[in-house]
């Protein structure tokens, strides 16, 4: 079984392709996916895709890009939907520097809201992080997190920091994306983490594998390139070459490593 730990299939831009990724699932031997909300207007959608397919795990969050538009009520919404689906975790939130126009106070109080949700209920947490990697540990040492533990999608911090996220219960997944020959440095930190901490994810349709990886090309209504699900395999591949393993070791790895932190969720 294979398993996607992080993407956004309820994404309008995959709308009219939906039919058919529903049923890629069939293609291979596919475990289930990890379908992430990112604000109160979309939650709705992956409540609704939850529901028709019981391979999807759903996760409802605040991302940090959407911080800004939040409404009064948001808290209180997000609570709803976790008290309506007992498989549902915490995601995707996190810190964002990279956002032009971004305010990290206003993010990182989000942010500690939504971890003390998780935390209280045990659920895992999908985080997400780019540039904000000093705050991220600022507040991963100081709050109380899920005793089940939580996930750091699409890990690009140094791998320097990957042990003190360890201690804390991190897991980390491996994107498509880091098959890019500028993604070394994120190919080699896979390399040094804990066997019992890796996981694989696509984030479709965002973070496609380069053209020449790319085995599912997909294109939205404008023609701009999206990353298919079905490109999970290719992730999966690129774990397994980053560490020196073979296919079925990887899969067999990453089946336990999913259950761990999801399957009882």
């Amino acid at each position: 079984m294979i398993y996607d730990a992080h993407n956004h299939l309820h994404d309008p831009r995959l709308a009219p392709h939906l039919p058919s990724i529903l049923d890629e699932p069939r293609a291979f031997d596919f475990g289930g996916a990890v379908v992430n909300g990112t604000r109160e207007s979309d939650w709705p959608a992956v409540a609704e895709l939850a529901l028709r397919h019981d391979w999807i795990r759903p996760a409802y969050g605040l991302h940090p890009w959407q911080v800004p538009g939040r409404s009064p009520q948001w808290l209180d919404l997000l609570r709803a939907q976790l008290d309506a689906n007992p498989r549902a975790s915490v995601g995707e939130i996190g810190l964002d520097r990279w956002i032009e126009g971004h305010d990290l106070d206003d993010q990182r109080a989000v942010f500690i809201a939504q971890l003390q949700l998780a935390t209280e209920r045990n659920v895992p947490a999908t985080i997400h992080c780019i540039q904000a990697w000093g705050a991220l540990w600022d507040v991963i040492r100081t709050h109380p997190l899920p005793a089940c533990g939580f996930l750091i999608h699409a890990y690009g911090g140094p791998a320097e920091m990957i042990a003190g996220f360890v201690e804390r219960g991190a897991y980390f997944s491996f994107s498509p994306y880091f098959l890019h020959e500028r993604k070394a440095a994120q190919r080699d930190a896979f390399r040094q983490m804990p066997a019992d901490r890796v996981l694989v994810e696509t984030d479709a349709p965002d973070l496609r594998p380069p053209d020449e990886r790319n085995q599912h090309p997909l294109h939205d209504a404008a023609g701009e390139p999206l990353n298919h699900p079905a490109n999970l395999p290719v992730a999966y591949l690129g774990l397994a070459e980053a560490r020196g393993l073979g296919t079925p070791e990887t899969e067999a790895l990453v089946a336990e490593n999913f259950t761990r932190l999801f399957g009882g969720h």
